[in-house]
Parts: C-alpha cells; structure tokens; sequence
C-alpha cells in the first residue's frame, strides 16, 4: 500500500480547515492534492479525532495480518486434505 505523504496531524489541519471554511479546491492547491483526496479523507476521517484516527490505523493493520494468517492457514488446510485424501 503506498505510504501517503501526509501524516495524521496534516490530514487533520486539512479537514478543520474546511470546516472552517476555507474553499476545497483552495486547501487542493494550497497542499498539493487533489479534490479526490480530499473527499476521500473527508469520507473517511470525517468526525474524527487524532487518538480515533490513530487507533483506527492500528486496527486496520490488525485486521491486515489476521486475513493474512487466516489466508496462511486455510492453505495449509487445503493441502492436508489433498494429501489425506490421495492415500
């Protein structure tokens, strides 16, 4: 996944500013990105506050490396049944 260049604190300052106001395609210009990220950001950080965003973060990648797991493991289930069914 590409690491964005934008920390949590940014993205935070960026979305209060809307909130405050501040015209879309100005705060766009202004940071360098574009209006999709925006409302990407907006759609999924809205309401948010830094410790929710953070802890957000740390249950996604939890979620990452328990699917990972559960991929491991119903792999390796399929091949002992392959190789207890072929006896």
């Amino acid at each position: 996944m590409k690491q964005s260049k934008f920390s949590d604190s940014q993205i935070m300052a960026i979305l209060k500013q809307a909130e405050a106001g501040v015209p879309v395609p100005e705060l766009c210009r202004e940071h360098g990105m574009s209006n999709a990220t925006f409302y990407k950001w907006r759609s999924k950080y809205g309401g948010m506050d830094a410790s929710m965003m953070s802890e957000m973060k740390v249950l996604q990648e939890e979620n990452r490396r328990l699917k990972r797991m559960y991929a491991e493991m119903s792999m390796q289930n399929e091949i002992l049944k392959d190789v207890l069914g072929k006896k």
